[in-house]
């Protein structure tokens, strides 16, 4: 079977990943970014480098969004020289950007007026695994839908969930990240009360690392931290946005996560504090003191 026209839209860490797999597997391709330069490696690969998202969208037959927030994705999709004025009718359209469950349902509701259809699969894994192609995609959406979309996961993941209608990926990634920051944001605490009681920090975090707490979130922490690396793999502004949109979300649903409430303070100070740029496990390094009460 001849492969489908693909547009990616956002060349960032992990779209730029996603656009290297999809040239490697010979899909014709065209790539969209604000900075247009990032758009030239790949147009040097074989690549068309496409000067607004209508024009990567009027190329293509499947369009996947891999940008960093709703504002983002609202830029990329709609508009006069957004992705849905170029999306040609029964294209499908995929939303793998981490971003709200209200956001998603407005672009459920464009891409069906367009005579398109849509997924939300935003994806867990890091800038490796989108080279690599070892991506989790979390899907929601119809299955037929799904189906027509396989043969571009394949090559970009290692397993893909369908969770349910449009609006569960969503859902489930938030989730994800939420506990995901939860961990981050305890650990640095817990950094901070053992710099505080003098302990050994190296056996401290040995325990904690390798006892029930441990996770791959601690593990990666205590790589990044003894390291001194906080080069952005996943940078802490992001995490803070992710745990701002579940907070929000819940909220909606009349849930209340006290939990993600109280890592949102924590990411949040240290995003006043000049670390939001770096990676998120830099949360580490914004101070839990309290001033000294007379």
């Amino acid at each position: 079977m001849s492969k489908p026209s693909v547009a990616i839209l956002g060349l960032g860490i992990m779209g730029s990943g996603m656009a290297g797999r999809l040239l490697a597997a010979k899909f014709p391709l065209s790539v969209y970014n604000r900075n247009h330069a990032k758009c030239l490696p790949f147009a040097a690969a074989g690549a068309f480098a496409a000067t607004s998202p209508r024009e990567a969208a009027s190329r293509a037959r499947v369009i996947l969004s891999m940008v960093a927030d709703d504002a983002a994705s609202e830029n990329v999709w709609f508009g006069e020289n957004g992705a849905f004025a170029g999306a040609v009718p029964g294209s499908i359209l995929i939303e793998s950007s981490t971003l709200s469950v209200g956001w998603i349902r407005k672009l459920e509701a464009a891409a069906t007026e367009r005579g398109c259809q849509f997924l939300d699969a935003p994806v867990t894994g890091t800038k490796p695994h989108a080279a690599s192609g070892e991506l989790l995609f979390l899907v929601g959406g119809s299955a037929d839908a799904l189906d027509r979309a396989q043969p571009l996961f394949r090559v970009l993941g290692r397993n893909v969930l369908h969770l349910g209608p449009v609006g569960s990926g969503a859902l489930m990634k938030l989730i994800n990240n939420f506990v995901c920051g939860v961990q981050a944001a305890s650990f640095a605490e817990a950094l901070c009360l053992i710099d505080a009681g003098a302990l050994d920090r190296t056996t401290a975090v040995s325990i904690l690392t390798a006892g029930a707490p441990g996770s791959g979130i601690l593990n990666r922490m205590a790589e990044r931290i003894a390291a001194n690396d906080f080069n952005p793999v996943f940078a802490l502004r992001w995490m803070a946005k992710d745990l701002a949109y579940a907070v929000a979300d819940a909220a909606g649903k009349r849930v209340s996560l006290q939990t993600a409430s109280a890592a949102l303070a924590v990411f949040d100070r240290a995003i006043a504090q000049g670390y939001g740029d770096e990676d998120f496990s830099a949360v580490a390094k914004s101070p839990a003191r309290v001033a000294n009460r007379d």
